[in-house]
């Protein structure tokens, strides 16, 4: 390798070891999603059988909160949907125009999931409100009937995604969905207690707005997440100065500049540093080595994906300057 420009792409999973490749992508390995596919499709028949038997046991009941909770179920459904949609389209093999192949479109799937919940949080907050000013009789036994159904459902789907969204935001906004109609199922059968042992009817559209207040906010956190991966930004648990001051304790390592990380989907963490050494390090120890070093360095102190060096000599830096201007 020529000493002003020396390349190499390095794998390392943290805690596995280290190694070279060379596949591109996604597609090479799958994305973190892929692996958990099975569940979404369980989850996804669960949720729509759940969402039939709620809209038929609001519309017997006249619960608002039935009714808002099969709402949110029939946006869960679609945003599964959209889930195992986008991991198909995420583990496509890489081409020579996408050479990442389709893996963005796992955090896109997540981002349509964001703006879906936002809607039907908004939606039932309204419709609460409206309930409130026009009240209507609910029928408390059919509401705790349905609303138990919804709540065992909802936790069998949770139990399956439990695993999976610690790994892919994508799994995560689906995780996020179910839990928060596990939680809007737990809001109908207290309302329709309330409403059995009281009478009080104010109790339903009361649940409805728990439910959308329980869904706004833990929306808001996946968009935000998934906001950083879209904007490029570094991944939470890679400490951007402590790679540098690890790249810099090598021997013979001077500066390093150019110094990148950011997510291309869960899973995927990417880095590339431009790294300066030294003449006599280039010399003495080579390139080979020095890059095997970084690969090591990283490797075991960083879950970092895919690394990018290139070895520069002492000056290179400043000559890549005016080939800019």
């Amino acid at each position: 390798m020529a000493p002003g420009g020396a390349t190499e792409r390095a794998v390392s999973h943290m805690g596995a070891g280290h190694h070279h490749g060379h596949a591109h992508g996604a597609g090479a390995a799958g994305t973190a999603a892929a692996a958990h596919r099975g569940t979404l499709r369980i989850a996804l028949s669960i949720t729509l059988t759940v969402m039939v038997v709620e809209i038929v046991g609001g519309l017997l009941a006249d619960s608002l909160a039935l009714v808002a909770d099969a709402a949110h179920m029939a946006t869960d459904a679609l945003g599964l949907g959209m889930a195992l949609l986008a991991i198909h389209f995420a583990n496509r093999p890489p081409s020579r125009n996408r050479t990442f192949g389709y893996a963005r479109a796992e955090i896109l799937a997540a981002l349509a999931n964001c703006l879906l919940l936002l809607g039907v949080g908004g939606y039932v907050l309204y419709e609460a409100i409206q309930r409130f000013l026009v009240p209507a009789e609910t029928q408390g036994g059919l509401m705790i009937v349905f609303g138990a159904i919804g709540l065992v459902a909802n936790s069998v789907s949770l139990m399956l995604l439990m695993r999976g969204q610690k790994e892919s935001l994508n799994v995560r906004g689906a995780f996020l969905e179910v839990a928060a109609d596990a939680l809007g199922s737990l809001a109908v059968m207290i309302s329709a207690a309330v409403i059995l042992l009281t009478g009080w009817q104010a109790a339903d559209p009361i649940a409805s707005l728990v439910i959308g207040l329980l869904i706004v906010p833990r929306t808001l956190k996946l968009l935000r997440e998934t906001l950083d991966v879209l904007l490029e930004a570094a991944p939470k648990n890679v400490d951007m100065d402590e790679v540098r001051a690890h790249i810099l304790a090598l021997d013979g390592v001077e500066d390093v500049h150019d110094l990148h990380a950011w997510t291309i989907t869960s899973g995927l963490p990417v880095l590339s540093a431009h790294v300066v050494v030294t003449s006599e390090a280039l010399n003495a120890i080579g390139h080979e080595k020095l890059l095997h070093e970084l690969q090591s360095c990283l490797g075991d102190h960083f879950d970092v994906e895919h690394c990018t060096f290139q070895l520069e000599p002492t000056g290179h830096a400043e000559h890549e300057a005016r080939l800019c201007h």
